[in-house]
């Protein structure tokens, strides 16, 4: 079993920022019209997915640490919300998403694994 003495060595985190790279590149296509709009919105609820995850890692009690894995949940999900938009506003096409669903799935997954282990 691999000692866990960061956030750095989770691996939900580690997918997280994965997808926040991926997510970042595909909003550079979006119209500039939403650069304060959807743009905005969608990439601060992606960021917002590992920086839960670090800051929940960083707390004292499982209590907290399940809250901020819910936190970073509802994020994942904001940015799943957003890019369906996107999709359907034809910002981008849905074939170029189909990588970024399957990581958001994966991510929510384990989200609620670890949220389950800690709280039991």
């Amino acid at each position: 079993m691999t000692q866990i003495n960061s956030h750095r060595d989770l691996i939900v985190w580690q997918k997280a920022m994965d997808l926040a790279v991926c997510v970042y590149q595909l909003s550079k296509s979006f119209p500039k019209s939403e650069i304060y709009g959807m743009t905005s919105q969608l990439t601060r609820a992606v960021a917002s997915v590992p920086a839960n995850i670090a800051e929940g890692n960083a707390r004292g009690t499982g209590k907290d640490y399940s809250h901020f894995l819910a936190i970073a949940k509802g994020s994942l999900m904001e940015t799943e919300t957003f890019l369906m938009l996107a999709i359907r506003l034809d910002y981008i096409k849905s074939e170029d998403t189909c990588a970024i669903f399957g990581l958001i799935t994966e991510i929510s997954k384990m989200l609620t694994s670890m949220r389950n282990k800690i709280e039991r």
